[in-house]
């Protein structure tokens, strides 16, 4: 066996270790992913402006200044658009479920954590498609799956509030109703919010929960505020006749 080492010169002559060609795909798959999601927003921005059916893929496209064979390389019809954009907005509620499972608070506040993620979603571009996508022509395998979703979404909210009920951080109620009653309000905002409006979709959300604190506290709490309040004004009215 030879075991002289190889010289500096022969060294430098060995070819060095290429890039991961796996690298390349990963970049490719991510780009692509990043496109079909400005697809998908493009989509979201047009039917939120011109309604689903005065929507054409040409007005997608123009939006994004690409052709129309460019779109139906991400998606295979505007029908599918719409359903992305409607799963677009919904994982964002999805999401914030998750995101509060294992929190160690009581469950009005993880309750409330969702809302202001429920309302964001609404005053996002995804809003109109959240809340008007299931009244359009979609196909029953798509119109299914969109149930299921806002089925997933409503018994989630009944879910918090059974549990603040429990917990005691929400006065008793009738879960189902009050979970009508958010998810009604907080969708009404898709029908009547605007970007170019001085509020942000975050305060929006935000300003719609502080709405909400007041009529999920508990009563006895709501009662003792209003005996310290009567107590102070008993004490201010004392001194004002002294």
């Amino acid at each position: 066996m030879n075991n002289r080492r190889s010289s500096p010169a022969a060294a430098a002559k060995q070819p060095t270790p290429s890039a991961s060609p796996w690298r390349a795909s990963r970049e490719r798959v991510r780009d692509r992913e990043l496109k079909r999601e400005a697809v998908i927003r493009a989509a979201a921005r047009e039917f939120n402006r011109r309604g689903y059916h005065n929507t054409s893929l040409d007005d997608i496209a123009a939006r994004l200044e690409v052709t129309k064979p460019t779109v139906y390389y991400y998606v295979t019809s505007k029908e599918q658009l719409l359903f992305e954009c409607f799963v677009a907005g919904v994982e964002q509620i999805r999401a914030a479920f998750r995101d509060v499972r294992q929190l160690a608070v009581p469950a009005r506040e993880r309750l409330n954590a969702v809302l202001r993620h429920y309302g964001e979603a609404v005053a996002s571009e995804f809003g109109w498609c959240m809340v008007r996508a299931e009244d359009q022509d979609l196909s029953p395998a798509m119109s299914r799956h969109i149930k299921s979703l806002k089925s997933e979404i409503d018994h989630g909210i009944r879910r918090l509030i059974r549990e603040g009920v429990q917990d005691g951080s929400i006065g008793p109620c009738d879960a189902k109703m009050t979970a009508f009653a958010l998810a009604g309000a907080l969708n009404w905002i898709a029908h009547w919010y605007r970007e170019d409006q001085s509020l942000t979709g975050a305060q929006i959300a935000e300003a719609f929960v502080a709405i909400f604190e007041g009529g999920l506290r508990p009563r006895g709490s709501a009662s003792r505020l209003s005996a310290r309040e009567r107590t102070r004004r008993r004490a201010r009215g004392s001194l004002a006749r002294r």
